[in-house]
Order: structure tokens, then sequence, then C-alpha cells
């Protein structure tokens, strides 16, 4: 099987729909920001012992499927996978079970006290960009508002998942002093 066929060397891509649109347009760039965001969380994936945390990073780069489904077409009816608020939900489940883990902390985070910490947050950050694509996405064209919601989500998780990964013993107080 070729994975080539040569239909975009003009700087044209397919969609779900079969419409074509330029590689840049914001529509491949909101679901191409999906794209790279799952395969940052299968880098940290990676650098994770925890299998819980390992299977539950799995999941939602399955559900990151759904999401470039949504994302890769205008024609809302042609989506066979939809997110639901229970998607959302189980996201504000695994941000407080995450937080509850790390413990109370009242400071900032320096990113990357640990291998998976540092992986995760670059994970959270490409995320946030995907939702600053998404949202102009859809300013210029009906996204599903689950679709939106599920990404602003999930950063949060992403973050619960950073901070639940970070080495405790080098944080930083509001002063700005290594505690």
């Amino acid at each position: 099987m070729q994975i080539y066929t040569k239909t975009g060397d003009k700087g044209q891509t397919s969609l779900y729909d079969g419409g074509r649109v330029s590689k840049d347009h914001i529509r491949v760039e909101s679901y191409g920001t999906v794209d790279e965001l799952g395969a940052a969380l299968g880098v940290a994936r990676n650098y994770i012992d925890d299998k819980e945390l390992t299977r539950e990073i799995m999941q939602i780069q399955n559900k990151l499927f759904v999401v470039s489904e949504n994302l890769a077409t205008s024609e809302y009816e042609k989506v066979k996978h939809h997110i639901t608020e229970e998607d959302i939900l189980l996201l504000e489940r695994l941000v407080d079970k995450y937080m509850e883990r790390a413990g109370e902390f009242k400071g900032f985070v320096i990113t990357g006290t640990s291998k998976s910490a540092a992986f995760l947050h670059m994970a959270r950050t490409i995320c946030r960009r995907a939702e600053r694509r998404i949202v102009t996405l859809a300013g210029e064209t009906y996204v599903d508002p689950l679709v939106v919601k599920y990404v602003n989500r999930l950063a949060d998780t992403i973050y619960a998942f950073a901070r639940d990964c970070e080495d405790d013993e080098i944080l930083v107080d509001f002063e700005g002093d290594l505690k």
C-alpha cells in the first residue's frame, strides 16, 4: 500500500467530506494541531511508569481521533462520532483525581522537574494551541461546541497529569524562591 497520493503536491488536501482546501487552512491547522497533541501525549506516555495514568492517556489519544473527525469537515451530518458531555465529565473527574494525588501547592510549577512532567507540559501547551486554532475555526464556521469544551478541559486534565508527575522537591513559591 502506498501512502503517497501526490494529490497534495500543489498545497491542497482533502477533507473528511471530500472537499479540498489549502494545507494552511484553519481547519487543517486545527486538526493538524490535534494530531500533534496526540503524538506529544504518546511521547509523554513513554516516560510514565504509572500504568493507570498511561491507560488514561491512551484513552484520551483515542478520543482525539473523534475530535479530529469533527474538525475535518464542515458537514456536521457526515460526522459519525461525537464528543459527549460524558466525555467532558470524565476529564473533570481525572482533573479532580490527579490534582488530589498531586497534593496542595501554593506557588508556581517550574515545568519539567521530571521527564514525564516535562513532556506532559509540552503536550498541554500544544493542547492550548489546538484550542486557539479551533476557536479561530469556530469563528468562521460551525464547530460542535462540545469539541471546543472538550479541548479546553483536556488542557486542564493534562496539567493535572503533569502536576502529579512533578518532582515536589523542585517547586517555587510565589516569590520565585526554590522550596
